[in-house]
């Protein structure tokens, strides 16, 4: 499950539940259908409609309001927040999703301040006189009494290109020996000979710093930043699993900020993913 989700995350840096409810159940219980569908258009508008924090034209409930979090209202909104014409969304998976999150006795709710959700955004960048295709990760963080975005990681394919450490038999004969340290580190040489294996020589905990090198080309002059692209946020706030939501600007009533994505993850595979993010 995980490596479906690393691969569907990796092609898009390249380049849920209780039944639906039929018009008439939607009418008994909002009195206007058609105002219910009304576009998510702003992703804080996504967040107070998972939760059900305001009502179908856009009033807000506030706590100690009869329908605040109320899960019978809850059940329509979260099932026009879905993409339905995605492909990533299996329908017995969002029923399950649906019963899980409404469940009275531990109903759960999405929290703009309470991290774990992330932005990702396709930006363009001139890298040595060649446009590039980079995807930036970035999160919210606290500062004083507000909030701020901030940079996370970053994916560029010419970044992951210069490190890796995957073959043996390089591991095996890519190493100071421990009697290094007798000659005084004569034989150091050897690490900085052959620049393309370089890393090799590290640590068995190294891992790249993307945006470090990414901050780096920029302060060098070697990157500049061009424009940015499309928009799209994960979500781990929800024990057990994870989505996603993307913009859809179509016409009808099934538009705006939608789940477009949807998997039952295990708590080690969503530590794994989180570091695809916030390594």
């Amino acid at each position: 499950m995980i490596n479906n989700i690393k691969i569907s995350l990796l092609i898009s840096a390249s380049f849920w539940v209780l039944p639906i409810l039929s018009q008439t159940n939607l009418g008994s219980v909002t009195g206007d259908e058609s105002a219910l569908y009304a576009q998510t258009k702003q992703v804080n508008q996504f967040f107070r409609r998972f939760n059900n924090e305001e009502d179908r034209f856009g009033k807000r409930y506030y706590a100690g309001d009869s329908l605040y979090r109320d899960n019978a209202f809850r059940q329509v909104y979260l099932n026009m927040l879905f993409d339905m014409e995605s492909s990533f969304i299996d329908e017995n998976l969002k029923k399950e999703f649906l019963e899980n999150i409404t469940n009275t006795e531990e109903p759960a709710f999405l929290d703009f301040h309470g991290g774990q959700w992330f932005a990702e955004l396709a930006a363009t960048f001139q890298y040595h006189r060649n446009k590039e295709n980079l995807i930036l990760f970035l999160q919210l963080e606290q500062e004083n009494l507000g909030y701020k975005w901030v940079l996370t990681n970053v994916y560029f394919d010419k970044f992951l290109k210069q490190f890796f450490k995957g073959d043996e038999s390089l591991i095996q004969k890519s190493f100071l020996h421990p009697m290094s340290h007798e000659l005084d580190f004569m034989n150091i040489y050897k690490v900085f000979k052959e620049k393309k294996y370089i890393e090799y020589y590290a640590n068995k905990s190294f891992k790249p710093d993307y945006l470090s090198i990414l901050l780096y080309e920029i302060k060098r002059g070697d990157m500049k930043f061009l424009s940015s692209g499309n928009l799209k946020f994960h979500f781990f706030q929800v024990n057990g699993w994870y989505f996603e939501i993307s913009y859809f600007n179509r016409p009808g009533y099934n538009s705006g900020w939608l789940i477009s994505k949807l998997y039952k993850i295990t708590d080690k595979e969503k530590e794994e993913l989180i570091k695809f993010y916030l390594p």
